[in-house]
């Protein structure tokens, strides 16, 4: 007997990937890669939000939305989601998706101002982004990581995947913390997810 429920999930993983690779040939830069990312890195990404923390969970370039059902699935509720996409299908498929999440289409280099209104400074408990940093000039990736700072509260994570075998945010001088997790061999390529954290003044 046919599983439509596994049927339905199957055409939702081929849809998603048709989707990401028919906008990653319109925008390769923006985009970053041709499949979403796999559930074991979307699982892994989400586990470094702290669930007990109260406040707003930023999420940065959701794409199809898989490390947004994995934040839900850790224990974070939807509407507690403000989800920042600059691609307007993206949107209406996240609307779609996640009707309680708060999608804003917008810039997210200019976070700030794409947000103004949505956080108030040092509300947000976490910022997770999918953005391909590595293909920006590093004053760009540092005035993002300073932007989602400003947003967060102190010492929340600013959660980041990459393809890259080193840091995406420039390490040299740093004013921040910076941990890299292992290599995710299970993802299409291989991911490493790294926390940065902006300690606390005393």
């Amino acid at each position: 007997m046919r599983d439509p429920v596994g049927a339905s999930k199957a055409a939702q993983k081929f849809g998603d990937a048709a989707q990401f690779l028919r906008s990653w040939a319109e925008k390769p830069l923006q985009i970053g890669s041709v499949t979403p990312s796999s559930r074991t890195l979307s699982k892994a990404i989400a586990s470094y939000v702290d669930t007990s923390a109260v406040g707003p969970v930023i999420e940065i370039g959701p794409g199809t939305g898989p490390v947004t059902q994995a934040l839900i699935e850790h224990g974070i509720a939807e509407e507690r989601l403000i989800l920042v996409e600059f691609d307007s299908e993206f949107c209406a498929l996240l609307r779609k998706r996640f009707p309680k999440a708060n999608v804003v289409q917008g810039d997210a280099y200019a976070l700030e101002k794409t947000l103004a209104g949505a956080v108030a400074p040092g509300q947000a408990v976490a910022s997770v982004c999918g953005l391909p940093l590595i293909t920006k000039p590093e004053a760009v990736r540092l005035a993002l990581l300073a932007q989602a700072f400003e947003l967060m509260q102190p010492n929340a994570p600013f959660v980041q995947f990459t393809y890259s075998v080193v840091s995406p945010i420039p390490l040299k001088n740093a004013y921040f913390t910076a941990k890299g997790s292992r290599r995710i061999w299970r993802n299409v390529p291989p991911a490493r997810v790294w926390v940065y954290r902006k300690p606390v003044q005393n």
